[in-house]
């Protein structure tokens, strides 16, 4: 099981949301290298980085920040997300260092974008399923497609993605617990692996995944919760190992 601290990168500062809102912004600090710095010494084995600029924008801002990680913890593997809409930003990324690149709406839009960046990247591409109810909502999460998650899954598993990264857009940062049910099920679908997110609160939403690391669900993004300390990373780490995770 891995634990991935999540860090979310807006005006050069690391931030979180509520259900992805921008208008309901946390700061945490102005300095997200440090903040890496951090979860990179309490034993984190991968960072997950969302350009939030990036995301509004559709294109990179926060490469400079994202190169300064990448190149400060080079054994760590970085995935990327936020802005990716064409092949040039894939590749820059993986020159800045990132190890896996995260594209969200494109891949439900584009479909065809996905099959092209998975033959040209192998083993670098990463898709982020945002749901509520079973649906994949896209643009930010300001709409919701008639798209059943389940479906898209499995179209992404045969083009060829690393993992999926499945978010429950009414619990990301709001430190409810994770969906663990939802996870699952869409594990269970597909044969690549899933990563939980949103939601993830203490100590007993950890557990609750390690119990489900068989049926796919590899590992977990972990933001808000961290930031508060209602989760202590390396009392995560232990319990995990303590797991056998």
């Amino acid at each position: 099981m891995l634990l991935i601290p999540a860090i979310d990168i807006k005006d050069g500062q690391c931030v979180r949301l509520r259900q992805g809102r921008m208008d309901d912004v946390t700061v945490f600090s102005d300095d997200p290298v440090a903040v890496a710095d951090r979860w990179v010494k309490t034993g984190a084995k991968r960072l997950h980085l969302v350009d939030l600029d990036g995301a509004v924008q559709g294109r990179p801002v926060s490469r400079e920040i994202v190169s300064r990680i990448c190149a400060a913890h080079p054994d760590v593997p970085v995935q990327i997300g936020g802005g990716i809409r064409d092949e040039e930003t894939v590749q820059d990324y993986l020159d800045a260092g990132a190890r896996y690149v995260i594209i969200g709406t494109k891949a439900v839009n584009t479909p065809h974008f996905i099959n092209d960046l998975c033959m040209e990247f192998p083993g670098h591409i990463i898709v982020g399923l945002d749901a509520r109810n079973g649906k994949v909502a896209i643009d930010g999460w300001s709409k919701l497609s008639h798209h059943d998650v389940i479906d898209v899954a499995r179209r992404l598993e045969d083009d060829g993605v690393e993992a999926i990264i499945y978010t429950d857009i009414g619990r990301d940062g709001m430190m409810d617990g994770v969906n663990v049910d939802a996870t699952v099920e869409l594990a269970r679908s597909v044969r690549v692996p899933v990563i939980a997110s949103g939601g993830v609160h203490c100590l007993d939403d950890i557990r609750a995944l390690c119990a489900v690391t068989d049926e796919g669900v590899i590992g977990a993004v972990i933001g808000r919760a961290l930031y508060e300390g209602s989760l202590d990373l390396a009392a995560a780490q232990r319990l995990v190992v303590g797991l056998g995770g």
